[in-house]
């Protein structure tokens, strides 16, 4: 396993893993926000559709194992790759020339996947170990719409929540633009596309889950 800690360790390997985790990432964020949209078609759609998973629950278990171990690589490299260039950079090119140089979502990178985690960490908190332990929080006889609708209508969580979808846009916005950097699929004439491809994206996932708890809010709760 020498040659694996070798590369994991040097350049190429933390900018491959942390392309090869985003790229899982942004999968993974496809397949919640489609879950997430079903609660737009009220408590039968979104019950039924978490009552499907809790059917094949071991099979789920196993994903989960391996999404977290995937947010550990990609946050683990993140912070790496920022400390080694936060050391390589110059401070006077950091101070005076890093906004000319860089694009805004480059550099809070680290600010934004920080809140990021926090909110995913309240998130898991609130809803997957409140789904995971019925009777427990409020959550009786299957009701997970009933009990996302009530939790909504926290305005501070709300709030905290669509702030930390706006922060993952601009997370995302860079992240998909890197991947195609990291794995050389770069062209003039093509990338252009790609970057507004990648902010699309962003902007579309980003608001897509925001309005979920705005909806709520709105709403009552109901």
């Amino acid at each position: 396993m020498s040659w694996f800690n070798t590369f994991f360790n040097s350049s190429i390997g933390k900018k491959f893993f942390m392309g090869l985790t985003g790229i899982s990432l942004i999968l993974f964020l496809k397949f919640h926000l489609v879950n997430n949209l079903s609660l737009f078609g009220g408590p039968e759609v979104f019950n039924t559709v978490v009552k499907n998973l809790e059917s094949i629950k071991p099979i789920v278990r196993v994903i989960e194992v391996i999404l977290a171990l995937i947010f550990l690589i990609h946050i683990f490299n993140g912070l790496r790759l920022w400390l080694e260039n936060k050391k390589a950079r110059p401070q006077k090119y950091a101070v005076n020339g890093s906004s000319k140089n860089s694009t805004v979502y480059s550099r809070t990178m680290v600010q934004t996947g920080t809140i990021v985690f926090i909110f995913l960490i309240v998130h898991l908190r609130t809803f997957w170990m409140s789904f995971n332990n019925i009777g427990v929080n409020g959550i009786t006889d299957h009701k997970y719409y009933e009990f996302v609708a009530a939790s909504f209508t926290d305005p501070i969580y709300s709030g905290f929540y669509v702030i930390a979808m706006i922060l993952l846009g601009f997370h995302l916005n860079h992240g998909f633009q890197s991947l195609f950097q990291t794995f050389g699929w770069t062209h003039k004439k093509y990338t252009p596309i790609i970057n507004i491809i990648g902010t699309v994206y962003s902007v579309v996932v980003a608001t897509a889950f925001a309005i979920i708890p705005i909806y709520f809010l709105m709403k009552g709760g109901n």
